[in-house]
Parts: C-alpha cells; structure tokens; sequence
C-alpha cells in the first residue's frame, strides 16, 4: 500500500493525463460528417445509447482533417472488451498484447479499443516489458485522457466525437498538422523501447504524408531502430506489408534512404541493399505495385515480396550452380533457403510464401525459348509469373524480344499457336536462344546376380 502512495505521489506526469483537451467545433476543424463510414456512425451510436464514451480516433481523423479520404475506422471507449460485445451482436474480441474488439456492420469491420491506461498507472500496476521495454501484455484500461497519452505521433491522437461534431485534442496535433510534422508524444527513446514498431511508423507516415519529422522524434532511432529485430515476426510483417502496399512503396524507400534509415530498420529492406545490383529490378516492382494501388487495382503482397527478395534467391542459387549443383534444384534450393531466413523475422504468411514459390519457380522457364517451357502457359500462377518476368526484362536483366515472345504467347489460345510462334521466334533469334538444358539420364547399375 505504501508503494502505492509514493508512486502516486511522485508520479512525474500525473497532471498530463487529467489536462483539459483543446477542443474544436465545426468552424475550426471542417469534418463533414457525412465523410465517416455509417458503420462507425452505427458503432459509435450503439455506445453512447448504453451509456459509453465513444469517439472516431487516428488515421480516420487525421486523415479527415486533411481532407483525405479515410481507408477504415477506429473506435476507443470506456466500455471494456466484454461491454462491447454484450451491446453488438456481431463482435468478437482479439488480441492478447491489448485486447480490441472487431464489430462488423454489415460488410465493413470497425476496430474497438478500450481508453488504456498509462504506463505505470491503475494502482501501481504497470505494463509487462521485455529486457528492452518492449510492452508485451498491457490490457489496463483508463480513461479518455490517458489513452491519448498512450498513442504515438501527436496527429494520430485527436478524437472526433461524431454526436457532438467536437474534435478533441490533447497533445496539440491539430497545430502539428498544420506545420505537418510528426512528433512523438511523450520521451520518443522510451516510446521506441515499449514498442519498436513505432519507429516503422513514423517513417511510414513521413512518406505516406510527405510531413517532417520532428529533430526530437528522429534523433532516437538511428541508435535504437536495431530493436525492431526483437518484434514478432507476425506483428512485423503487418507493419511492413502496410508500409509496401499503401501506394507509396517507391516514396518509402526515398524517404528511408534520405532520413539514413535504409539499413538496419526494415529487415527486408537490408537484403534489398545487400544486392545494388537488383535496384532497378526493385525499384520497377514497386512502382508497379503503386500503381495498381492507386488505380485501384488487385495487388498481392506475394508479388512485391518475391520482389524484394529474388535477388536473394539469384544469389543463392549462383552459388550452388558453383559447387555442381544443376539450376532447378539449385533455384529450388535458394527458395527455400531465403524463405526460411527471411520468416525467421518477418512472418510471411504460407499462402504468400506459396505464391512467391511459383513466381520465382517459373522464371527459369521463362528464360528458355523451348517446346517443353510451354507447360506454364496453363499454370494458375503464369499471370503472376509473367509480369514478373517482364519487369526483369524492362529492369535489362533478361532480353527484351524473349519477353515480347511469352506477351505473344500469352494472347494465343491454342497450344498448336503457341508452337508456330515460337519455331517464328526460334529461326529469328537462331545466334542468341538458348537451348533448354537436355535431361541428365540416369546410368543404371546392373544388380548382381543372385545366386
């Protein structure tokens, strides 16, 4: 009990989180309300008819007030996880670092999170860390004023109350937002230690928003950013595959390698830069991918990953081809290699690994103008496969005209067809195709005689 006192009596923030927010009317924010998802108006309308805090909260608010358009909507309130699923018959709660809950109306899922507490807050009973400070299990809750003090960046952290057309603000976003900086609520080197994600999101959001980073915020994360290592691998791939499949793949990569956080802070990236070589091929993937984003277009994260990493696999199988190993089983190999490295950090799902086999499996059919290749014509991954290739041949990794041969394949309908195109492509570029590799035969051993 004693304990107790003391760490309430100096706790050293103990004024920040009962400080009345700044709060913005209608006039001075500009959120028209019909922009926010009548799924998060339902959600946000169910909890305040039973008697609950609730407001829109983050990137939707951020977002809104910068007269973007929000990609989903989160909720926070005071009721906690059990209360919110006993109000919505459609709810089920996930989680174990911090329990949230997911509510689906209709077709859309709203994101509901309990007001947290402060670290060291709720009597004395503070977050489970790592040796590092990483939080590993934090599911105490607070109040309104706590929880803002609980986010990130300054500019995630106002609420919008959509009842009252109030946008609250704690922690003074709405003037970051206007500078358009990022800032760290809160010490940025502690911030970084109780979840070194963070460190991924603010280059993410310098990138996606085109804002400065605060000198403050910055200055910790070239000393600390080797701690992403010791995130889940599966929290980790979240994190990466949002900061590569947003549509601004190409500017993330420019804004980590203008702010010298190209190495040692996305273990992805790494191998990318431990192959110069391939930036071309890279750099085209990438754009390739925010552009079918943009233009709202399907994309797979299997492809910009198989991307990310084939020179990798090149590498590799470069090497065991040098010790007499034959190319498919070689390329096999390095596959399998590569994959096993890389979910050791980052944990690519089985049915992104499974596509990115394929891809990268068919490349070496791709390669080789030969009869028996045609096979991957009909393969359920050659679409996949084929734009792969393509950009290898646009990066000048592999011919031009052997790439304009499989777009001219790609259109014929029978298999007689393709045969014609390709005997056309072979007597063209008789001097440079290469013959597909001859099937090594087995010598059989004659077995002894049984006596």
């Amino acid at each position: 009990m004693l304990t107790k006192l003391i760490r309430r009596v100096l706790k050293p923030n103990a004024q920040k989180t009962t400080s009345a927010p700044t709060s913005y009317g209608i006039s001075k924010h500009g959120i028209d309300a019909s922009h926010v998802s009548k799924a998060a108006l339902e959600v946000c309308s169910g909890l305040q008819s039973s008697g609950f805090e609730a407001y829109v909260v983050g990137g939707a608010v951020r977002d809104m007030l910068l007269a973007r358009e929000p990609k989903d909507f989160d909720i926070a309130t005071d009721a906690t996880p059990e209360q919110v699923v006993r109000v919505f018959r459609r709810a089920r709660i996930i989680g174990r670092r911090f329990r949230i809950v997911h509510v689906m109306v209709g077709r859309e899922l709203i994101e509901v999170t309990t007001f947290r507490a402060e670290k060291d807050e709720a009597d004395g009973v503070s977050a489970k860390t790592d040796e590092h400070g990483r939080v590993l299990a934090d599911n105490t809750y607070g109040t309104l004023a706590s929880d803002a003090a609980r986010r990130d960046l300054t500019v995630n952290a106002m609420y919008y109350n959509p009842a009252t057309a109030q946008v609250l603000d704690f922690h003074g976003g709405m003037p970051d937002l206007s500078k358009r900086m990022l800032r760290m609520i809160g010490d940025p080197a502690t911030r970084y230690r109780e979840d070194p994600v963070r460190m991924l999101r603010v280059a993410r959001f310098a990138a996606k928003l085109e804002f400065d980073i605060h000198p403050h915020t910055f200055k910790p994360i070239e000393q600390l950013k080797g701690l992403v290592g010791n995130c889940p691998p599966s929290r980790l791939f979240d994190e990466v595959q949002k900061l590569l499949m947003s549509g601004y793949a190409v500017r993330t990569m420019d804004t980590l390698r203008s702010l010298k956080l190209s190495q040692g802070l996305l273990p992805v990236m790494d191998m990318v830069q431990s192959h110069p070589e391939g930036e071309t091929f890279v750099r085209l993937a990438m754009e390739n991918t925010d552009a079918r984003v943009n233009a709202g277009k399907s994309t797979t994260p299997a492809f910009l990953f198989a991307s990310l990493l084939w020179y990798e696999v090149l590498g590799k199988a470069k090497q065991l081809v040098a010790k007499g190993e034959s190319p498919f089983p070689a390329r096999d190999a390095a596959m399998t290699h590569v994959l096993e490295v890389q979910c050791e950090t980052l944990a690519i799902p089985r049915r992104y690994t499974t596509d990115m086999r394929d891809i990268w499996a068919m490349q070496l059919r791709f390669e080789v103008a030969a009869k028996r290749n045609l096979s991957i014509l009909s393969h359920p991954r050659f679409r996949a496969g084929y734009d792969f290739f393509l950009l290898r041949c646009e990066a000048g990794e592999q011919p031009s005209h052997l790439g304009a041969l499989w777009t001219d394949m790609h259109a014929v309908e029978t298999r007689e067809q393709a045969t014609a195109l390709l005997d056309d492509y072979t007597s063209q570029f008789a001097s440079v195709v290469e013959k597909a590799p001859a099937k090594k035969r087995r010598r059989r051993v004659a077995k002894p005689m049984v006596q």
